[in-house]
């Protein structure tokens, strides 16, 4: 049976929402979607891109994976590509003006990788996809018994990876030396509502105007 707290959720949508920004949808619909801004986030149910930036209908591109990774350019490998794909949907049909890598506190696919938990499955799909964030860890170097901080340093650090990653695709490096494309990275805490954007001049990650003040 088709979970009914769904059926609910969409009766609360097609009264409330949908009724209100009719004409939206019924534009979106005739003349296709033109967001300019593309988020890569995480499949952690806590932090939808559209909830935390009070998106309307065709303002956001996201793409959602185990811990907001952005693979490396490697169209040769005998693999599917899910995230690549999107990014190339969006930059070279959608044309968008800006990326952001949106990552966040408590992630759980940082976690299992950080403290080398066992895989869930024969297949270690979590396993194999996190272990492409090694570059970043070995970047922070070893990680001290019980510094539950780190975690948070591998949450920013992962971010930046992924945003080097970007720079590898082709359509996207020669869009951002153009000026046609800006990246950005930044972090969302999850228990504050807190967040961090990062200052491409430091790589520093600073709170934006009218956050919270508790990290």
């Amino acid at each position: 049976m088709f979970p009914e707290r769904l059926t609910e959720g969409y009766r609360a949508f097609l009264d409330g929402r949908f009724a209100a920004e009719r004409s939206r949808y019924q534009m979106l619909a005739e003349k296709g979607q033109h967001p300019e801004i593309m988020v890569i986030g995480c499949v952690d149910s806590r932090v939808s891109p559209e909830v935390i930036f009070d998106a309307a209908p065709g303002e956001l591109l996201v793409v959602r994976n185990v811990a907001n990774i952005v693979p490396p350019h490697e169209p040769d490998r005998g693999s599917q590509h899910g995230t690549s794909a999107a990014l190339e949907f969006g930059v070279q049909a959608l044309r968008v003006k800006h990326i952001v890598v949106l990552g966040h506190a408590f992630c759980g696919g940082i976690r299992a990788f950080a403290d080398e938990q066992e895989p869930l499955s024969p297949g270690d799909f979590i396993g194999r996809w996190m272990a492409q964030i090694a570059p970043a860890a070995a970047r922070l170097g070893q990680r001290a018994p019980g510094d539950e901080e780190y975690l948070r340093r591998l949450e920013f650090a992962s971010v930046e990876l992924s945003l080097q990653n970007l720079m590898t695709f082709p359509c996207v490096r020669i869009l951002v030396e153009r000026g046609k494309l800006a990246l950005h990275g930044a972090y969302f805490g999850v228990a504050s509502g807190r967040l961090l954007v990062r200052d491409p001049a430091t790589g520093r990650f600073d709170p934006v105007a009218g956050s919270p003040l508790a990290p």
